[in-house]
């Protein structure tokens, strides 16, 4: 098994863990797109008590790569996917956030 794979199973398992019904295929899609920072211990999990962390996530993927406009909606689907990891869950890995978010705001198609 690759490193991807490993990578992509592991996800998949927390994706179980959380009670998400997810689509497999767009969560490798958005796995493969994060690049190599899934492979970063650092990098791999988004930070949601770090504002700096979050206005990166907003700029670099809510805003450029899913098309969205800044605004109150953004802090909403943050909200929303910090319950779904809940408060204690400190794996609060980029490539599941970034997929919940697509999801949220129905941009699955910028992955096909």
């Amino acid at each position: 098994m690759s490193k991807f794979e490993e990578t992509l199973s592991k996800y998949e398992d927390e994706m179980k863990k959380l009670g998400v019904k997810y689509d497999a295929d767009l969560l490798r899609k958005v796995t493969k797109a994060c690049g190599p920072s899934i492979y970063n211990r650092d990098a791999s999990t988004v930070s949601t008590s770090d504002e700096a962390e979050l206005n990166t996530v907003r700029q670099n993927f809510c805003i450029k790569k899913l098309g969205l406009k800044d605004g109150p909606e953004i802090d909403k689907a943050f909200d929303k996917i910090k319950d779904t990891f809940g408060a204690s869950n400190k794996n609060k890995y980029r490539a599941i956030f970034y997929y919940l978010l697509t999801k949220e705001f129905k941009k699955e198609s910028l992955f096909n």
